[in-house]
C-alpha cells in the first residue's frame, strides 16, 4: 500500500508562483511514473504533467513552458513548479503514482489563482 501525502496549494494572484510537493510512503516495489493531475469544477480530472523513474517527462499544452516538474528518488517525492500562474489553472490538484503492483491518488490540494 502507498500513502501520498501533497502539499503546496494554496491562493495565488496571476502571474504568482506555487510549488507542489507529494511524498509517496509505505510498501512498494517500485514507483514508476509519479504525475499531477487537476479537476476544475464542472470538468474531468486531467493531467498535468507526468515524470517516469528515468526523468522523462510530459505535460499538457496548455502548462508548457509555465510548469515544471521533477522527482526526488532518494525521498520518492515528486515536485510541480508552477509559474505564471493563470485564473484557469485554478483546481484541485491530484497527486498520482503509478508503482509496480498498483495506481495511487493523493488526497488532492487546491490551487486557486486569483485575477
Amino acid at each position: 500500500q502507498v500513502r501520498l501525502v501533497e502539499s503546496g496549494g494554496g491562493l495565488v494572484q496571476a502571474g504568482g508562483s506555487l510549488r507542489l510537493s507529494c511524498a509517496a510512503s509505505g510498501r512498494f516495489i517500485s514507483i514508476n511514473v509519479m504525475g499531477w493531475y487537476r479537476q476544475a469544477p464542472g470538468k474531468q480530472r486531467e493531467l498535468v504533467a507526468s515524470i517516469s523513474n528515468g526523468g522523462s517527462t510530459d505535460y499538457a499544452d496548455s502548462v508548457k513552458g509555465r510548469f515544471s516538474i521533477s522527482r526526488d528518488n532518494a525521498k520518492n517525492t515528486v515536485y510541480l513548479q508552477m509559474n505564471s500562474l493563470k485564473p484557469e489553472d485554478t483546481a484541485v490538484y491530484y497527486c498520482n503514482v503509478r508503482e509496480t503492483f498498483g495506481v495511487y491518488w493523493g488526497q488532492g490540494t487546491q490551487v486557486t489563482v486569483s485575477s
